[in-house]
């Protein structure tokens, strides 16, 4: 399967069907999800039933989860419902939250499926930003809150009614625990990068309109859903997070908030266990908990671009290629000795021309386009093997 290309969510229909009783109870579902980090809003798993065709990049893990989480709390309040339904229930369900805006880009390459429309407003549910150029920029591009939108899908099975103002509640909650998390302990690099993901994951308030007082923990003394307390708590510990600190564990911040949630000591104790765990276990990949200088971090911002625009439109690049020999020579022999001045000159000329025939590869048509070919020249014999396979030039050494 793959999230990047059109069709993914009727693919994950055809999948999914054959575990629709993987999940009795959200309980099970939530260990699920949180040890795949879509509840931390990091995601590093995805459900063992998708088998990728590629390696997935974390913009595409969260796409995953965020459908699977979505399609099994209907499946465990509903389920005799199918996969249609389920597609035009959570197409309301974004209607409601009104969230379902879809860029003119998107209106433009979208079917008039609900799976299709459906893919565009997932997109725009992932994506921190909704153009192609930012998206290049952002060396964290995934919305961290995310599963805000599972807890309120469930709570909209429940009772519709009140869903956008229970959302804006929701995210208040979250921005004034983190603040107020990060102010309980010595702030450092890291620390501040969190902040600024999760602000720039708000959909439904404005982070910058906030104050930060006490208050909202009135609104926390009230709040009877398990599951909200449970991921308000865990979002809290991601905060308080401190690597190899005894004080982490000794939080006396999540100590207090866990008793204005009406949580018990075992699973406040638990959570805080679980995010140690997992961010030892994942610190490598965690993009907040990386210090890469600007260089390192434009260059892999826009790989991860690039790679994606390549996956993408697989099928069409391969179709275009094959119809290329001179390009597809030139690219073989640039992984192993570097082109000519004239040889590069052809390969530009007509990657241009292939660019100009598929429409979602137009960024490298734009001003500054240019600085992504180097990369795209560098990957496309890596990600589209087969189409260089008789044709490679191999190394004489």
């Amino acid at each position: 399967m793959n999230p990047s290309a059109n069709g993914w969510i009727d693919k994950f229909g055809s999948l999914v069907k054959y575990h629709d009783g993987r999940y009795t109870s959200f309980d099970i579902l939530f260990e699920d999800l949180n040890s795949w980090g879509f509840v931390y809003g990091i995601n590093t798993g995805f459900p063992d039933f998708i088998t990728p065709e590629h390696e997935f990049s974390e913009d595409e893990k969260a796409k995953i989860n965020l459908l699977t989480a979505l399609y099994f709390t209907l499946k465990i309040a509903q389920p005799q419902t199918d996969f249609q339904d389920f597609l035009e229930k959570i197409f309301q369900f974004y209607e409601t939250l009104e969230v379902n805006k879809v860029s003119f880009l998107g209106k433009l390459f979208s079917g008039s499926k609900t799976s299709s429309k459906l893919e565009k407003i997932l997109d725009s549910r992932v994506y921190l930003e909704d153009n192609i150029i930012s998206k290049t920029f952002n060396s964290s591009i995934t919305n961290s809150l995310l599963f805000i939108d599972v807890l309120l899908f469930k709570r909209y099975l429940m009772h519709a009614k009140g869903i956008k103002k229970h959302a804006q509640r929701l995210e208040y909650l979250a921005i004034n625990i983190t603040y107020h998390a990060l102010n309980s302990k010595r702030k450092n690099k890291k620390d501040k990068k969190l902040a600024q993901l999760l602000a720039s994951s708000l959909t439904f308030i404005d982070g910058d309109s906030q104050k930060f007082d006490n208050s909202y923990r009135n609104q926390l003394l009230t709040n009877d859903d398990l599951w909200e307390k449970r991921y308000l708590l865990k979002l809290a510990c991601l905060t308080v997070w401190e690597d190899g600190s005894l004080e982490f564990m000794e939080s006396e911040f999540i100590q207090i908030l866990g008793k204005d949630l009406q949580l018990d000591a075992h699973t406040i104790k638990n959570s805080l266990a679980h995010v140690s765990n997992f961010i030892n276990s994942n610190k490598e990949t965690i993009p907040f908990l990386q210090d890469q200088n600007m260089a390192i971090k434009f260059y892999d911002s826009m790989s991860r671009l690039v790679n994606r625009l390549i996956l993408r439109n697989k099928k069409r690049l391969l179709k275009e290629l094959s119809g290329s020999a001179e390009l597809v020579s030139l690219l073989s022999k640039s992984t192993v000795r570097d082109l000519t001045k004239e040889e590069k000159k052809k390969v530009q000329t007509q990657l241009l021309d292939i660019f100009k025939s598929i429409p979602s590869l137009a960024i490298f048509l734009l001003p500054g386009g240019a600085i992504l070919l180097p990369i795209f020249i560098k990957l496309i014999p890596t990600l589209l093997p087969s189409a260089f396979d008789e044709n490679r030039v191999e190394n004489e050494e």
